[in-house]
């Protein structure tokens, strides 16, 4: 890569990373479930909450236990928002499950809560809200629909680690939570994922399906002298190599939050001008909702404009990205997702949205010049 470009994206890297990786070389222990995973486990319980944590390969599948843990059957019906990774549909739908797709809210691009209850069938089973950029939904309206209607709650909080919601952790407010450690992530791994069970009576099952159908964590504690086959399952946890580079990271998470944050604030003074003449917008996380800046967006007023200032931007050497399409207006929604109501927000905002480039360590200049840029094409345009 050009040395002038700056990328959209690095890993920050804590320093324990390597050493950590050389402990499980050495000791031999490479596969699931040794020490470093009991630590990440151990780790993000006492931060959480959770009642158990359990480290999953992704985020993907936490997702897919989530499905398999609360029961789906073919012809069930799952609520969530238009805007999100395929993975949040993929999971409930391999499940047999119908998705049903719902607006997003035009200031955060989190699922609309006020749609929710007009989508809700006598085969609805569950909600799945998406923090979208780890700024939260609003779980305690999210929780009442779901309480009174008596449905599962899983929080898909992939970008959500560091963030919160009324000072609860996200992924704490649902029965079940999940998030990512992919290399995109605050928090990584390289490819990672943990399940939050909030809701003691599915630890046990968790478990086994966690764990190829198995009773191994049984077997692990002592509790039996062999392990048998006695459920559905997959094989969900992660290697030792995976756990202890997360670890490393785990350890910085508040450091790595704040160095974002604290970026993601000069953002918001650089692009001010812009905002207040009307040629921008950005989100704007609630003020119960204390997030991670996982991303700077920035909206525009047209697909037009997004476009170029894409692309002005890639020639001024700053690398963005774009981000999900609505899923209801995807190839497979056709047969496994049907939309439920008025999806203007999903229409219109994926396609003016701009992500800019924010990592700890990235060149001081980066701020200043992505601002300029905007300031000049916006100008010209």
């Amino acid at each position: 890569m050009n040395p002038d470009v700056i990328p959209f994206s690095r890993p920050w890297l804590g320093g324990q990373e390597q050493r950590y990786i050389n402990e499980v070389l050495t000791s031999g222990q490479i596969g699931a479930g040794g020490p470093f995973t009991q630590r990440c486990e151990q780790w993000l319980e006492q931060y959480s909450g959770s009642h158990r944590v359990l480290l999953t390969a992704s985020c993907t599948n936490a997702l897919e236990l989530s499905a398999m843990l609360i029961g789906l059957n073919p012809g069930d019906e799952v609520i969530m928002p238009s805007f999100t990774f395929t993975s949040t549909a993929n999971a409930f739908a391999l499940r047999g499950a119908k998705i049903v797709f719902i607006d997003i809210r035009p200031d955060t691009l989190n699922i609309d809560e006020q749609a929710i209850e007009a989508a809700i069938t006598p085969q609805t089973r569950a909600i799945v809200p998406v923090h979208y950029a780890g700024t939260s939904c609003d779980m305690d309206s999210i929780m009442n629909i779901a309480r009174r209607h008596g449905l599962y709650v899983v929080e898909d909080a992939a970008q959500g680690l560091g963030a919160s919601y009324s000072q609860r952790p996200l992924g704490t407010s649902g029965h079940l939570g999940c998030y990512s450690f992919h290399a995109s992530k605050n928090i990584s791994c390289g490819e990672g994922g943990a399940l939050l069970i909030n809701d003691q009576s599915l630890i046990e099952r968790a478990q086994i399906l966690h764990d190829k159908g198995t009773t191994r964590a049984q077997f692990r504690a002592g509790k039996v002298r062999q392990y048998d086959w006695v459920d559905y399952g997959m094989s969900a946890p992660p290697s030792e190599l995976q756990a202890s580079y997360l670890l490393a990271q785990l350890e910085h998470e508040k450091y790595i939050t704040e160095q974002r944050l604290h970026l993601w604030e000069l953002y918001q003074k650089a692009l001010a001008p812009l905002v207040a003449a009307g040629q921008l917008q950005q989100l704007r996380p609630p003020i119960e909702c204390a997030h991670n800046a996982h991303i700077f967006a920035v909206l525009f007023n047209s697909h037009e404009a997004r476009d170029n200032a894409q692309q002005h931007l890639a020639e001024a050497g700053i690398q963005t990205a774009l981000h999900y399409q609505p899923l209801h207006r995807s190839f497979a929604s056709r047969e496994l997702g049907r939309p439920h109501g008025n999806m203007e927000n999903s229409e219109s905002l994926p396609d003016r949205l701009l992500r800019l480039p924010l990592w700890p360590g990235m060149p001081s200049d980066t701020i200043p010049r992505t601002a300029e840029a905007l300031h000049q094409m916006l100008k010209n345009s």
